[in-house]
């Protein structure tokens, strides 16, 4: 089963809103754009009933380089997690 593309999505939900492929992918643009300012703003940025992504800090720790074995350090870094809602889970689960 293939994936669904970028293009299928906006023309799906297109159909099914009865706004333009161009408007759809307009709110899209939009919405991703708030995310991202949200999340570095304020360290997270919720969608109610999908999920959420969260700023989060790792911590430094000792890696292993899979090429050689050898140990390495990886430094500390803030990453970005999506964390799926409950709802979203027991709809798909």
């Amino acid at each position: 089963m293939a994936k669904m593309t970028k293009s299928q999505l906006l023309t799906a939900l297109a159909e099914a809103t009865g706004l333009s492929k161009k408007d759809v992918a307009n709110l899209f643009d939009k919405l991703a754009a708030l995310a991202y300012s949200e999340v570095k703003k304020d360290g997270e940025f919720v969608l109610p009933g999908f999920g959420k992504l969260v700023k989060a800090y790792r911590k430094a720790r000792m890696g292993r380089n899979p090429a050689t074995g050898e140990e390495i350090k990886i430094a500390a870094k803030t990453v970005v997690k999506f964390r799926l809602a409950k709802a979203a889970k027991d709809a798909v689960l």
